[in-house]
C-alpha cells in the first residue's frame, strides 16, 4: 500500500511540473491561468497524499517536514501568481 502513496505523490509532482511547463508557451493569459490553476490543484493533492502517509504512518512527520514545507511554499507561489494575473 505504501507503494501507492510514493507514486501518487510523484506522479503528482510532475504533473505540477508539466502544467508549469506548458504555462511558458500559453497562447494568452487565460491559459497561463489555467495552466498555473491545473498545477495549484495538483500541489494541493501532494499536500493531500503527505498527509495521508503521516496519518497512516507510512512516514514519519520529521521525514516528510521540508516536502510539507516546499509544497507549501508551491501552493503559496501559485495562488499569488494566478490572483496577479486574474486582477490584470
Amino acid at each position: 500500500m505504501s507503494i501507492y502513496y510514493l507514486v501518487s505523490i510523484v506522479y503528482v509532482i510532475d504533473e505540477i511540473r508539466a502544467n508549469c511547463a506548458e504555462a511558458v508557451y500559453a497562447q494568452s493569459n487565460n491559459d497561463f491561468i489555467s495552466k498555473y490553476s491545473l498545477a495549484l490543484k495538483e500541489a494541493s493533492e501532494t499536500q493531500y497524499w503527505i498527509k495521508i502517509m503521516i496519518k497512516s504512518e507510512i512516514v514519519s512527520q520529521q521525514k516528510f517536514s521540508k516536502m510539507q514545507q516546499e509544497i507549501m511554499e508551491i501552493i503559496k507561489i501559485l495562488t499569488a501568481t494566478i490572483k496577479k494575473l486574474k486582477s490584470k
